[in-house]
């Protein structure tokens, strides 16, 4: 499509009428728009520019408030072939000057342009030690003043003769207004130097004197001044900081947390922010980046979520991004902290469980203990197909639950999490087919439930289980039975102290889970529900153990 000038008496086109590009190196440019919406000092400059430009090329079918983006002005009005910056008004460029097919008022603003910047130079009081440098000063100021007036004269001049000739009477009023504008500035320059000429001689007259204190005094002034101003800068310096202090304060960041592990404990589970910023230094470098969120905030948000289960829009509100970002935001956290904490949720070597065994497992069975396990259910959405609604719904719970099986070595830290499975689903039936038996070692003791009929199958393996004793059938224990069943109810309570733990730490597990994390991941048998499951896990691991309690004088130093 090709494009052409709207400048009157302006022919100059970029094709051909057959629509071949002309090679006459010109561009073309929009009028510029008016920017109501990025300040008042923004606004007023934009209008005054687009205002200028619409008087420049003078036109009657042109409406301010309605400009045809086809209309275009072409390089040739402009004195570097381009429009300058919109908030440089003293440039000649600032709107279209060469060329306007009329008298061309504004042709002289380059000529005004450079006049102002000499003035600027000229006017800077000049630091004499005596009165012959003042003079100096006197004497260029008053040159540059009458070559500024006679100058400006002859061009009021030639731009009314101009205006004369063709007949304009709104041009003349411009040109008019211009050359007052360059007769105003002069004789203000006139008038300047002139009070400084009768202040001079009055200090002759009153002798030496008073030609030093005349420096003195405006020295005294521009310190003044100086002080003024520095004090301002100061102020606002502080009060810069201040405000940028608070913002860091409400900004969900590293600032947010650093140095309050009440904080730290509240919104993540974690017990204090060094563990938190190690655990942030092991997943930084595989989180994905985006625009809106840090990877110290993606990671933030993924530990709120999990420990508050606040609402998505809630969070979406907090970290000033949307719902969809945040979802995905949260899906790619979990993915990263399963792939690379999934370590810290292991089954420990037989020497390291030996060594470290608690002295009350030592007296009730010895160095065999190697886990102790049980089930937990969780609470999801009603599945709308009858075969998933059948395989879910848990008699115990009496609602649709997923059930998991977690294992706790002695010590208190959870060495084996299964994958989920529906609530109808037995304990036995999870023991043999979640790989628990695989890891098992000849002499191996497991403690477990009375729900738990896994003797056989843990016979296999070469391996004892140990539950509490039945009272089916049988009107009264006998002592040994009653001895054993203590032992492994006070030892076994630990597994149970644990879940209570997982699920009051991360409420999100006790809260109702939507169907939509129940579905398989993409390209993996594991669903979102259990990768989440996992990492509340791998967390709990970093907190104290609920078996081994810390010593008193063991406190935190971040």
């Amino acid at each position: 499509m090709g494009r052409t000038c709207c400048v009157v008496g302006c022919n100059v086109r970029s094709h051909d009428r057959q629509g071949t590009k002309l090679d006459n190196a010109l561009s073309f440019f929009s009028f510029p728009v008016w920017r109501k919406n990025q300040g008042s000092y923004v606004s007023d400059v934009t209008k005054r520019r687009r205002l200028s430009w619409i008087s420049a090329v003078r036109r009657k079918d042109i409406n301010f408030s309605s400009i045809p983006r086809s209309l275009k002005v072409c390089s040739r009005h402009f004195y570097s072939g381009k429009p300058s910056y919109e908030m440089d008004e003293s440039n000649p460029d600032w709107a279209p000057t060469l060329h306007l097919g009329h008298s061309e008022v504004r042709a002289t603003e380059s000529d005004r342009y450079s006049r102002r910047l000499q003035r600027q130079q000229m006017t800077v009081p000049v630091a004499g030690d005596d009165g012959e440098s003042q003079m100096q000063g006197e004497t260029t100021a008053e040159q540059v003043g009458s070559a500024q007036e006679k100058e400006g004269g002859d061009q009021a001049e030639a731009e009314v003769a101009a205006d004369a000739a063709g007949g304009d009477e709104a041009e003349a009023e411009v040109a008019a207004d211009a050359a007052g504008g360059d007769e105003a500035e002069v004789g203000a320059v006139e008038d300047e130097w002139a009070d400084v000429e009768a202040t001079e001689d009055e200090d002759e007259e009153g002798g030496n004197q008073a030609e030093v204190d005349m420096p003195v005094k405006r020295q005294r002034r521009e310190c003044q001044f100086c002080e003024r101003n520095s004090a301002e800068v100061n102020r606002l310096l502080q009060e810069n900081r201040e405000l940028r202090c608070e913002l860091n304060k409400r900004k969900m960041d590293e600032d947010f947390l650093k140095g309050d592990t009440n904080k730290v404990r509240y919104y993540t589970g974690i017990p204090c922010f060094a563990i938190l910023l190690s655990l942030f230094t092991t997943v930084k470098a595989f989180l994905p980046v985006t625009k809106k969120l840090s990877s110290f905030q993606m990671l933030l948000l993924t530990l709120i979520r999990l420990r508050l289960d606040l609402p998505v829009q809630h969070l979406a509100h907090l970290f000033h991004v949307s719902r969809n970002t945040l979802s995905t935001a949260f899906t790619d956290t979990i993915d990263v902290l399963n792939a690379r904490l999934n370590p810290l949720v292991c089954w420990p070597e037989r020497h390291c469980l030996q060594a470290t065994m608690p002295h009350q497992f030592l007296e009730a069975f010895g160095k065999r203990v190697a886990i102790i396990v049980d089930c937990f259910e969780i609470r999801t959405e009603r599945p709308s197909n009858l075969k998933a609604r059948a395989q879910a719904f848990s008699h115990y719970k009496g609602t649709h639950t997923m059930k998991y099986l977690i294992g706790i070595t002695p010590q208190g830290a959870i060495s084996f999490i299964s994958k989920g499975w529906g609530g109808r689903a037995s304990d036995k039936h999870i023991t043999e087919n979640c790989g628990l038996l695989n890891k098992l070692l000849p002499g191996d003791l497991v403690l477990a439930d009375r729900g738990f009929d896994i003797k056989d199958s843990v016979g296999m393996m070469c391996a004892e289980v140990k539950v509490p004793a039945f009272t089916k059938g049988r009107c009264q224990l006998d002592a040994k039975d009653v001895e054993n069943t203590c032992a492994i109810a006070h030892l076994r309570i630990h597994v149970e102290r644990v879940i209570g733990s997982l699920h009051n730490k991360y409420t999100m597990l006790h809260k109702r889970i939507p169907i939509s994390l129940l579905l398989p991941c993409e390209g993996e048998e594991m669903t979102l529900l259990d990768k989440i499951v996992n990492v509340c896990c791998i967390l709990l691991n970093m907190c104290p153990s609920v078996v081994a309690k810390p010593d008193e004088n063991e406190r935190c130093t971040c």
